[in-house]
């Protein structure tokens, strides 16, 4: 049987062409992954707003695949409101499902304090109003943002061509002087490859989406992580 250890539901955008990919080739033995797609194609905050609008559809579809927990893949997607909408999307997916459920939004949150981070240097795919939603989605929760970088992308699919040695380059330009650590936001920005790596290089220890929502969504099934993504997974 898959999922013999655990089963793991997934709610993303339709245009995320990375979050998959990067769960799949890192999931613990005995984990499978179930999915369930929301229509993304452009990353703003109405698209992203409207795109929820399908979180029950799309948990209604999981729950039948008797997943054990549900995470909500979309970093933005789970902050566009501001403080206490992925609390919210954490709600929303429990209550149909009657199953634990984590959001990329809150994950990081939960992350930053794992590793005790207060300041942050951050690199996003984004256009400036989502960069400027998150930064203050992550004021109010108590975090400092010393320097916060965007590549100025809207269409999701874009996003996803991305490779990771540009996630890598961008994150490496950042000023990290008087951050705890980096944070790279986006669960279709590809990341895993270079997480280690750049943790060596910036002597910091460094938070991705898809980084934080699978250690979250472990941590939520009782699966013990041996991973080689960073840091947070030494916590």
């Amino acid at each position: 049987m898959y999922g013999w250890r655990s089963r793991l539901g997934l709610i993303l955008p339709s245009s995320n062409t990375t979050n998959e990919p990067e769960f799949y080739n890192h999931l613990p033995d005995g984990m499978s992954l179930h999915t369930a797609r929301m229509r993304l194609e452009n990353a703003n905050a109405k698209a992203l707003e409207d795109m929820a609008n399908e979180v029950e559809r799309c948990t209604d579809l999981l729950a039948t695949a008797d997943v054990d927990a549900i995470a909500y893949g979309c970093t933005t997607g789970s902050l566009v409101k501001g403080a206490g909408y992925d609390e919210e999307i954490e709600t929303r997916i429990e209550d149909r499902a009657g199953v634990p459920a984590v959001a990329t939004a809150a994950s990081i949150k939960r992350a930053f304090d794992a590793l005790n981070l207060r300041s942050l240097a951050i690199a996003t795919p984004y256009i400036q109003d989502l960069n400027e939603r998150e930064e203050r989605f992550l004021q109010e929760a108590g975090y400092e943002v010393v320097d916060l970088q965007g590549l100025e992308l809207e269409a999701n699919s874009a996003i996803g061509d991305r490779t990771p040695e540009t996630t890598y380059r961008q994150a490496r330009m950042l000023n990290h002087g008087d951050a705890d650590g980096v944070f790279i936001s986006c669960t279709n920005y590809r990341t895993f490859e270079i997480v280690e790596q750049l943790e060596t290089d910036l002597d910091k220890p460094v938070v991705t989406s898809n980084q934080a929502t699978l250690w979250d969504a472990l941590q939520t099934v009782g699966v013990e992580p041996d991973l080689p993504l960073g840091r947070l997974f030494e916590c």
